[in-house]
């Protein structure tokens, strides 16, 4: 499982939603991240280590898990297996990212 996998469907997923208002880091550890810019007119995906309003500690197992509707985002945040520092808000806008 790679991190490339990940982006290419966080990629698909952010070309097909309005933008989110504000930015996402998923930090998967190893300096391996994924960012998303939903500041302009569409959501910029990339894996530039930059930052942003909410960053989402998750591995990359379980990040593909919740993309394929194995594990639930709530239930992930629940058992610490997601762990978010900044804008709650903006990780709750991930969700639609999810479904």
């Amino acid at each position: 499982m790679s991190v490339q996998t990940i982006l290419d469907n966080i990629q698909t997923r952010a070309n097909h939603n309005a933008p989110i208002g504000s930015s996402i880091k998923l930090d998967f550890g190893d300096g391996q991240v994924i960012h998303v810019d939903g500041t302009g007119d569409t959501n910029l995906v990339t894996q530039d280590d930059k930052d942003a309003a909410c960053v989402v500690h998750v591995s990359a197992n379980d990040m593909l898990e919740l993309l394929q509707g194995k594990l639930n985002p709530m239930t992930a945040f629940m058992f610490g297996k997601l762990k978010v520092k900044g804008d709650m808000s903006v990780a709750m806008k991930l969700q639609s990212f999810l479904e």
